[in-house]
């Protein structure tokens, strides 16, 4: 599957592992020209390019100029059942825009993405997914001009600590404990994939599937600490994960927060802003001044609310874009049921 319609001059082909410095070297200079940061790490980017069932060659490609250098890039995701939500991310050198490379680059996803039509279950709407920055006025006008709707916004939230977190206060019956990747994956992953339930967008898929890519992810990324890993238990069940990272590339001073979640009947107690407290606090220890999350903007949980009780802001926003592939019965999660429709920390 080719790229169309490139520009005269440029060429493309599938991305290969020797084009990773290159290729990171392309997408920082992209975040500098938007935020002037530098988010993106070469090892962060081959231990996602070796995901398993993520295939170079079939889900990548690259546009090179006629000096060979890389000046955009396109990539598709579409590895887990049932094939009905397929996420899609590119970027052209902004020396190079405004002539036709990322209109390019889009077409190919959108091919490629329609691939997974075929894999989806019968009469299941089928979408594709593609995220900008709201103050990138280029991306999101290509992407409208090409049929993408604006459905949900995303916000960067951050605590700035000039001193240490107040200590947290724990639900009566809550033990809390640092991940063992030995003896807990499977337990914390399930906990994960109930809490999740309740996410916009969120499409259950195999168990299996899921659990080879976390196991993909903490043998082979090397700032993975478990120690900042929390898991809460109650009666020696996992009710709540709080799953931290110690840094940010593009700001060595932020620790980071991938997942924090709390299992619908231990919500409203207060559970999730204490593991916050908690996680704060170990970051503060750290000399770790700032910590950041992401965070659906309208979240289902009321996850902003709580984040905002916990003295976190919001410094970027960012806009997900859907294109409909295939009409029929939507199997993503849209809303929460009475009992869902709970706000954490209240």
């Amino acid at each position: 599957m080719s790229l169309r319609n490139l520009p005269e001059g440029y060429e493309a082909r599938s991305a290969t592992v020797q084009d990773a410095d290159q290729a990171v070297a392309l997408f920082n200079a992209c975040s500098v020209d938007l935020t002037g940061e530098t988010p993106h790490d070469v090892g962060e980017q081959l231990v996602e390019w070796r995901t398993p069932d993520f295939d170079l060659k079939r889900d990548t490609r690259v546009v090179l100029d006629g000096n060979g250098n890389i000046v955009g890039y396109a990539e598709v995701w579409d590895l887990e059942d049932p094939h009905v939500t397929v996420h899609s991310w590119g970027r052209v050198d902004p020396k190079h825009r405004e002539r036709g490379i990322g209109s390019a680059l889009l077409a190919w996803e959108e091919e490629r993405a329609r691939q997974a039509i075929a894999r989806a279950p019968e009469n299941a709407r089928v979408i594709l997914n593609h995220g900008a920055l709201v103050k990138d006025a280029r991306t999101r006008k290509l992407l409208e001009r090409n049929g993408f709707e604006s459905v949900r916004y995303f916000r960067r939230m951050v605590i700035q600590m000039d001193e240490a977190p107040p200590a947290p206060a724990w639900p009566e019956g809550i033990v809390v404990r640092a991940f063992d990747p030995e003896t807990d994956l499977e337990a914390m992953l399930r906990s994960v994939r109930d809490t999740f339930k309740d996410h916009w967008g969120h499409v259950e898929s195999p168990f299996e599937e899921e659990l080879k890519f976390w196991r993909h992810w903490i043998d082979e990324d090397k700032d993975f600490d478990p120690s900042i890993w929390y898991l809460a238990e109650a009666d020696g069940r996992i009710v709540a994960t709080c799953l931290g990272w110690p840094k940010r590339h593009e700001d060595p001073e932020m620790g980071w927060i991938n997942v924090l979640g709390v299992d619908r009947h231990w919500r409203r107690r207060g559970l999730a802003l204490a593991l916050l407290r908690h996680s704060f606090r170990e970051f503060f220890s750290r000399r770790k001044r700032k910590v950041g999350l992401g965070v659906d903007a309208a979240s289902l949980t009321g996850a902003t609310k709580l984040y905002e009780k916990a003295g976190m802001r919001v410094v970027r926003e960012s806009v997900a874009y859907e294109k409909e592939l295939r009409p029929g019965v939507d199997l993503t999660r849209r809303t929460l049921d009475d009992e869902g429709s709970i706000h954490e920390g209240e």
